[in-house]
Formats: structure tokens, sequence, C-alpha cells
């Protein structure tokens, strides 16, 4: 037993380098023969030097530092503190993602850095309490969606909705549905499925975390010849909600040309209007979630054409201000 451990002696010794130091926090020979020792392994002073350098010609950058004793400590890693940092608020602040599963999630990404910047990490957990998805399957239902577009075959599920008795009401009246996955996207801080169908010849999207039982099919994806954009699609479907695809034409007050492009991208044509103004041509799906974007920004922005754009967007403000002088 003494032999095997003295066999696991490297292996120790790169765990004990990894976990426990940093430029901050250096071990010396000292303390890592006396931690070898707590694991059951007897090391000498040159041995430690030996393996060190073993571990250098493995491709780990281990470092030493002379402060008041000689100590080393693991330099360039995989992945930097800041790089973890942000990974860690992505996981927390990712809304499909649910409470448990983030904690681990982030539980995993500490063993990426040392205690001492782990204890940072587990700091950031709680930057803010954020409302989070009920669905724990979320995380699996991502992974069984890629094995299927990886196998080229379709899927189907059940799909729910919450009603105000706080219950999951199951769309078809618990029918499965049966669809072409095409990519996932992330937006509006939800996982969304994209799918293909066939019988619309047109695109939609599903939530991710209101899908259950999701199976792979044994029939293969029906495709269209054209390629998928993902961005394009984004870029178009205003809070995920559908609608009818349109050229729109909206002008704008100057000082809104950084959320217009930030919405749309560079590529857009913007023509100037006058002193004041200019005029976005966008392709987009005319959602109320498209219409309550303009609104936001009040008299600063007036959709243009085409005609049934300008008419809708007119009739949904009359509905809203009847609603207010019904009270």
């Amino acid at each position: 037993m003494k032999q095997s451990q003295q066999k696991l002696k490297l292996l120790y010794l790169c765990k004990l380098l990894l976990e426990q130091t940093d430029e901050e926090h250096p071990l010396t020979v000292n303390q890592m023969i006396s931690s070898l020792n707590e694991a059951g392994i007897s090391a000498e002073r040159k041995s430690i030097y030996d393996d060190i350098e073993c571990l250098r010609l493995f491709g780990l950058d281990v470092c030493s530092i002379k402060a008041k004793s000689f100590g080393y400590y693991i330099g360039e890693r995989d992945f930097e503190l800041p790089e973890l940092k942000l990974l860690v608020d992505s996981v927390q602040s990712s809304k499909f993602i649910t409470h448990k599963k983030s904690l681990e999630l982030i539980k995993k990404i500490e063993h990426l850095t040392s205690a001492s910047n782990a204890r940072m990490l587990q700091r950031q957990v709680f930057v803010s309490n954020r409302v989070k998805t009920m669905n724990e399957k979320i995380y699996y239902n991502v992974d069984i969606i890629h094995d299927a577009i990886a196998k080229n075959r379709q899927i189907s599920f059940l799909y729910f909705e919450w009603g105000i008795d706080k219950c999951k009401h199951y769309r078809k009246d618990g029918a499965r549905y049966d669809e072409t996955p095409v990519s996932l996207s992330w937006d509006d801080e939800n996982y969304y499925l994209i799918v293909y169908k066939e019988k619309y010849s047109a695109y939609a999207h599903y939530r991710v975390d209101k899908m259950e039982q999701i199976e792979i099919s044994e029939a293969e994806r029906v495709m269209p010849d054209d390629s998928f954009d993902l961005a394009k699609y984004a870029q178009s479907v205003f809070g995920m909600f559908g609608g009818e695809q349109t050229t729109v034409t909206i002008r704008f007050s100057n000082d809104l040309v950084n959320p217009v492009i930030d919405r749309f991208g560079s590529d857009i044509p913007i023509i100037k209007s006058d002193d004041e103004h200019f005029e976005a041509r966008v392709n987009v799906k005319t959602s109320r979630n498209f219409y309550g974007w303009i609104f936001s920004f009040g008299e600063k922005a007036k959709i243009i054409s085409p005609p049934s754009a300008v008419s809708e967007a007119k009739n949904l403000l009359n509905n809203i201000l009847n609603k207010y002088e019904e009270e």
C-alpha cells in the first residue's frame, strides 16, 4: 500500500500545486513535503525538485518566487481569474439554468483555479437574486437537442405553458410535437430551440425550459436547401415572439443611432433624413414586442412604411389609450 502511494506522488504534487497555489500563495518545498506526508507519501527535498522539473517538462507552468523563503506556484492556467468570473456571472445570470444547477456548475468552475481564487468566485455568486427557471431538466434537454442535431435526427416532445393556477398546461391536449431541430439560441435570458417546419417552409422556435420528455426519433431531419442564418433570425425576432416578416422603414432621432446599431448591426441601410433624424430599413417580424420596442423611444422613433405596419402601430396605441380612458 505504501509503495502504491509512492507511485502516486507526482500526481498528488500536481494536484497540490493546482489547488493550493497562485502568485499570492506559493508553497515552499517543506510545505509540499508536509502535505504529501499527510497523504501517506514520504518525500525528500531532492525528489521534490526532480518532480517539479518533471511537471514543467510535462507542460505545467510551475513558477518560483523568493519572498521570505523560496516558494513555487502555478502561473499560467487554462483560464485566468477574470475569465472564470465571466463564466460564473454568465451561469448565475442565466435564467434558463435552475438555482441548484447553477451552484453545481459554479462549484466545478471553482476547481479550475486555486482555493484562494475560488473564494473570490464564491463571493461573486451572490451578486444578485435573479429569477431562475423551475425546469430542472433543461440542462439535459439541451444535451439531447445537440445530440439530435449531430445525428441529423428529428425530435419529439411535450410543450407546456403556465396557467394562472401556476400549473402546467400542455399544448395540443398533451399530444407530442414532432420537429426538425436546427439550432439553439440564447436570447432575452432564455434558451430557445429553432426548428424548421417543412409544411410551412418556415422556421419557428420553442422555449427549451417549457419542453418535456424530449426523445430523438429515427426520422431524419428535413432541411431546406438554403443555409440557416441564426444571427439574422435572432435579429428579426423581438423577444423571440413571431410575426409577419416585413421590411420596415423607421425614422429615428440621431441620438438613437447606438441602440439601433446594437439591435440590428452596422450593416443595415441608414439614410440621413434631416439634420436631426435618420431613417433605417430593417427586416423584422412585426410582433407586439417589436412595436413595444419602437414605442419605448416615445416621440423619437416613428414607423414610416409599409402602410400596414403604420396602421398596426396606430391601432395598438389606440387600444392602449382606450384601456386607460375606460378607467
